[in-house]
């Protein structure tokens, strides 16, 4: 069973990758109001996904730094827009962990607020190359996930939906939570029709993930 539903990357791009995200990587800038982004320079990745789906711990893992992002068992823990850039490159890649969307636990108003901000950032950085939509495995698509699909689809802005937590369920299902992911997103205007199937706590797929980063970065330069 493969960890992913793509075009097979080749060696020669899972190492690149590895050295595309090694070395020191620091917290450069936080967002809490679409007036208060960093200026766009080089290429950036967002990752997305409901509250407490993994998105800390993938950032953490792609990376190799336990502790760039925070990672939380509270939802809604993540607060803001938080940039991440490898030391001392002003114009090289960055990661943006975006706030958690749906459930939070802090008021209703706050989740709006939050909310607000994920979309209006998606509408008007023109350096954003992709964003990877994070999806718990053991759940799929919600319709909470879906709402953030129609915003990045009207937006058209490219999105890569990864499957997170796989460890969380059995093998025999990963399969088949990998192809009926796909068949929710294969239609969708701006989703690219693949989908990767990760896990922070095993590794699963994050070689892949880094070179499907990679290989959107190679293409659109």
């Amino acid at each position: 069973m493969t960890s992913s539903m793509t075009k097979p990357f080749t060696e020669d791009e899972i190492e690149s990758a590895r050295k595309l995200f090694e070395g020191a990587w620091d917290f450069v800038w936080a967002s809490t109001h679409v007036d208060d982004l960093p200026p766009m320079v080089g290429q950036e990745i967002a990752f997305a996904g409901r509250s407490n789906v993994g998105k800390s711990s993938l950032i953490n893992g792609i990376t190799r730094r336990n502790a760039l992002a925070r990672t939380s068992h509270t939802p809604g823990r993540t607060q803001q827009l938080n940039f991440f850039r490898k030391t001392g490159e002003e114009d090289s890649l960055t990661i943006v962990d975006m706030p958690g969307y749906g459930y939070a636990a802090v008021g209703r108003a706050k989740v709006a607020s939050w909310t607000n901000l994920i979309h209006e950032y998606l509408r008007g950085r023109s350096n954003l190359m992709r964003v990877y939509v994070l999806i718990d495995a053991r759940h799929g698509i919600k319709d909470v996930d879906g709402a953030v699909l129609q915003t990045l689809d009207k937006a058209a802005v490219s999105y890569q939906v990864v499957l997170t937590k796989a460890d969380a369920i059995k093998k025999s299902d990963q399969q088949f939570m990998l192809e009926a992911t796909y068949d929710e997103i294969k239609r969708r205007p701006a989703a690219f029709p693949e989908v990767l199937l990760t896990s922070s706590e095993t590794g699963l797929g994050i070689p892949e993930l880094r070179a499907a980063v990679g290989r959107v970065l190679a293409e659109r330069q």
